[in-house]
């Protein structure tokens, strides 16, 4: 039997938060963005009324504000965009526990056998785009496919422009569809791969999928492979509910950087500094948390790369150096190595500390002691008054990040 794959993406996912958060903004063209002096000054998202005048993702906002004197540009609240994003997990988990978030606004559903609970695979993804729309109002559009990569292009190439939002891709139906498609539409294939293409006579998804794997992999190796058999609908990933699924409530933060990160040790910087942010305000919250999820988004906007995955401690924890090293493990099993843009952690999987307490020992009473002094001296004297050594380092933004009221760090 084949197997029937959801994804589901957020219409402008940041700028749809903000106008779900002020409906003032509704029909308005609205563009988040960073600090437009400096490189995160880039538009995250743009509403479609922004993007009737060409604003686009990845685009300066200087650029933006040009093509769109009247649009309305907010600077980024990433633990509302978080939130919203748990939110609509949540609202997944109730048609399916297979659940496989691939960003913050897109996420993988396997509901094989399911119909008999929510009818068709069409009918369940319209009763998934009118829950999501109904607690978060937020517009959602379903990419239905047998595996991942059909359900992925049958999103970003169908459903993202129809009335629906609903397309359904099929081995039937995938070579009449896909292949008459330009290159640049295939999965994987961004601006430098599609130059490749055109040097060598490639101009449609079809073309690609008339030579053989074998010459692509001589070309360019396992991506050249890959490409063919996305170019062939084929795809054997797996759709599985994560460890620590049960309890997907969190908090969160995530920061956009303010150029292409490279170098492992100005990564681990940001990602200890978030660690450590995240892990303040669980305790704050007077939580502890069993799941760190890590979130990494690539430096290339013509071919998006990253992943969204999570962990499960032995133990439920609210302190950074306990939450840090599975941060780093989450990030090197997942990271392709290319430059990144943007890095965030969420605790989740929360319960209250008293709940905890009584089972204690007596050098984690120490730890937790040492964490609430700092907790105080942070809070009286200003997030700078204690920190690390490590957010001296180049690719540190603790201090950067200190001075900013309301903006990316919210």
């Amino acid at each position: 039997m084949s197997k029937v794959i959801m994804l589901t993406d957020m219409e402008s996912f940041f700028a749809s938060v903000e106008v779900a958060k002020n409906p003032s903004l509704q029909g308005r063209p609205v563009v988040v963005c960073g600090d437009p002096q400096r490189r995160h000054g880039i538009v995250l998202a743009a509403s479609r009324e922004a993007k009737a005048f060409g604003v686009k993702t990845g685009m300066v906002a200087g650029q933006g504000s040009r093509l769109c004197p009247h649009a309305v540009f907010i600077r980024p609240h990433m633990q509302d965009y978080l939130d919203v994003s748990l939110k609509i997990t949540g609202i997944l988990h109730g048609f399916s526990d297979r659940i496989a978030p691939y960003s913050i606004d897109e996420q993988f559903l396997d509901v094989t056998g399911c119909e008999k609970l929510f009818g068709s695979p069409e009918e369940m993804a319209q009763r998934i785009i009118e829950e999501i729309w109904r607690q978060t109002r937020v517009r959602g559009r379903v990419g239905i496919g047998e595996n991942p990569l059909q359900a992925k292009m049958a999103c970003d190439n169908f459903a993202k422009k129809n009335k629906t939002g609903i397309f359904r891709l099929s081995g039937g139906n995938y070579a009449r569809l896909t292949w008459p498609l330009p290159i640049r539409c295939l999965f994987g294939v961004g601006v430098r791969m599609e130059r490749n293409f055109f040097n060598i006579g490639v101009t449609k998804i079809g073309h690609l999928a008339g030579l053989t794997r074998e010459d692509l992999a001589r070309r360019w190796g396992i991506n050249g492979e890959v490409l063919w058999q996305n170019a062939h609908g084929f795809d054997a990933s797996r759709i599985e509910a994560p460890a620590g699924y049960e309890d997907r409530k969190g908090v969160g933060n995530m920061v956009t950087l303010p150029r292409d990160y490279r170098k492992k040790h100005e990564i681990e910087v940001v990602l200890l500094e978030i660690t450590e942010e995240v892990c303040r305000r669980a305790r704050r919250m007077g939580k502890v948390g069993w799941v760190a999820n890590v979130y990494c988004r690539g430096a290339d906007f013509d071919v998006p790369t990253g992943f969204s995955r999570q962990m499960r401690m032995p133990e439920p924890t609210a302190a950074a150096m306990d939450v840090y090293p599975r941060v780093l493990k989450i990030f090197y099993t997942h990271w392709d190595y290319r430059p990144v843009r943007t890095l965030g952690v969420t605790l989740s999987g929360l319960i209250d500390f008293a709940d905890y307490q009584l089972s204690l020992t007596e050098n984690r009473e120490k730890k937790i002691a040492l964490n609430r002094a700092m907790d105080i001296i942070r809070a009286r004297y200003g997030a700078t008054s204690l920190f690390r050594l490590s957010s001296l380092e180049s690719g540190g933004m603790l201090f950067d990040r200190a001075s900013k009221i309301g903006g990316h760090e919210a």
